[in-house]
């Protein structure tokens, strides 16, 4: 879709610097975003203008990051008079008493631990999918979480640019419905799940690859806190971190293989379960369901 044919990309490129910047910095209060983006107009279509943007949420630094995650209220207590926020949050409209009283309790815990707000891209989740998420983040580790929240910043952005421009997500070609990735792991040789194994998720799109994030494993050996997929990735690749899992099974040994990557081609709106089955010399994927 070109920039003639999305009237609203038209006029964003066609805005004076000011004008685009103020309308940029409602989708996402970091200077350096905006700046990044900002800089790469005209956009010839929407795709090349989300690209550009999840470019700029890769550059980010620890400051831009922190400046980013605080333009967001918590989920659960929008602004007053934020519709914005009120819409992508509508899934904690009418959450029963005791369920938005734990939201409050995990939210306080969450900054507490982590210093910024609980971030993730609330569009469409319910009251109850939104705790379980806030839940299970709640037991990363500090550095890890910050890339889970870079890439739900990276969606929300996506999400905020589309409807900027006016290209509804659910009807342009461009911004098809993303695909999304699960795993688990089974330690053959123990014959348990391997549990606390961070996994890490990139995405080709256009030819180069991008981070979108990690997770670690549960006590199931399940990894299902994996952002979703660009809806224009044609690969994505799971890098699975077994080396410290597989020295605590040898007593300390070297792992011979510290490390399992899974590259695999994806189509917008299915959903990949990759699971790995792991021995101490050996290792095989597939897709399950």
């Amino acid at each position: 879709m070109t920039s003639s044919s999305v009237p609203g990309l038209t006029r964003f490129n066609a805005a004076d610097d000011g004008a685009a910047r103020a309308a940029l910095s409602e989708v996402c209060v970091s200077t350096a975003w905006v700046a990044g983006v900002l800089r790469g107009r005209p956009y010839p279509d929407v795709r090349a203008l989300l690209t550009a943007s999840d470019a700029a949420v890769e550059r980010l630094d620890a400051a831009g990051l922190d400046e980013a995650f605080a333009g967001h209220p918590p989920i659960g207590r929008p602004t007053p008079g934020d519709a914005v926020s009120a819409g992508e949050q509508r899934g904690m409209t009418g959450a029963p008493p005791a369920l938005a009283a734990e939201m409050r309790e995990l939210n306080l815990a969450y900054q507490a631990r982590f210093g910024h707000v609980f971030l993730i891209c609330a569009s469409g989740l319910t009251a109850e999918e939104l705790r379980d998420a806030l839940r299970r983040r709640l037991g990363n580790p500090r550095e890890r979480e910050r890339e889970v929240a870079r890439a739900e910043l990276g969606r929300i952005n996506r999400l905020r640019l589309t409807r900027l421009v006016g290209a509804a997500p659910s009807a342009s070609a461009s911004t098809p419905a993303p695909a999304t990735v699960s795993t688990h792991i089974l330690d053959t040789a123990a014959g348990r799940p391997a549990a606390g194994v961070t996994v890490a998720l990139t995405a080709r799109t256009q030819g180069a690859w991008s981070a979108l994030g990690a997770a670690e494993t549960d006590g199931d050996g399940r990894c299902g806190e994996l952002p979703a997929l660009p809806g224009d990735a044609t690969h994505a690749r799971l890098l699975f971190d077994v080396g410290p899992h597989l020295s605590r099974e040898r007593a300390g040994g070297a792992a011979f293989f510290p490390e399992v990557t899974a590259v695999f081609a994806v189509t917008p709106g299915e959903h990949y379960h990759v699971p790995l089955l792991l021995s101490p010399f050996g290792y095989s994927v597939y897709r399950g369901s």
